[in-house]
């Protein structure tokens, strides 16, 4: 492994697992000509982020018998976040291809683990990868008339006072909270509108057993 001081003077190590899917990412699709036939030929297609924030995924998957057994994609992002979608593109793909519902489940630390570790600070990393398949998924519902089946992640406002959302939440816990102390310093949630406590700690449970919570992925 090898290691890289963020501006805060930590230091990240990668495994030469990560350098592989950075160095040589899997699925990538490399030139606009690809990703102008992926457009036409996709069963579905999502995109997650925003290239003025600097974080953008865009990912077309090809789907048969409930299995995605194609997926491409495309990103601006750090060397972690090629190195995760990579991987996470290897993972729905591989052995004949895996099932949406099993995909869905995917979790950072899975997707860490197959990459023999990653920094905990990078694991939303990731994150922007499985919101983009979970529109991709989407879209490919929406196209196959399976409206039943979408799902749509609406921003909630919690703390009324402060304008801070269930999102808010969400980056605050892929950011390293795990407690409604490390939740409160990072966001200031609750600090005026007490009535949203109990809600705001349910959601962080939520996103730490969603994002970080060890669990086995199967085919």
């Amino acid at each position: 492994m090898y290691d890289v001081k963020s501006k805060d003077g930590t230091e990240w190590f990668y495994s030469e697992t990560v350098k592989k899917h950075f160095f040589e990412p899997k699925n990538l699709a490399k030139t606009k000509e690809e990703s102008e036939k992926l457009t036409k030929e996709a069963d579905g297609i999502g995109e997650e982020g925003s290239p003025a924030c600097g974080d953008m995924m865009k990912m077309w998957i090809k789907v048969k018998d409930n299995k995605i057994i194609d997926c491409k994609w495309q990103t601006f992002g750090c060397a972690s976040a090629i190195a995760s979608t990579s991987m996470f593109s290897t993972m729905i793909t591989e052995n004949g291809g895996m099932e949406i519902e099993k995909a869905l489940e995917i979790k950072p630390q899975d997707i860490a683990n197959r990459l023999d570790g990653l920094p905990t600070r990078k694991f939303h990393c990731s994150v922007l990868a499985d919101k983009a398949l979970r529109a991709a998924i989407n879209d490919y519902y929406k196209k196959t008339n399976q409206l039943d089946k979408i799902k749509n992640d609406r921003i909630k406002i919690v703390d009324k006072i402060l304008k801070i959302t269930d999102h808010d939440i969400e980056e605050a816990v892929l950011d390293g909270a795990r407690t409604f102390e490390d939740l409160q310093k990072r966001t200031k949630i609750g600090i005026q509108d007490k009535t949203c406590i109990p809600e705001a700690e349910q959601l962080l449970r939520y996103y730490i057993e969603k994002y970080f919570v060890k669990q086995t992925i199967s085919q």
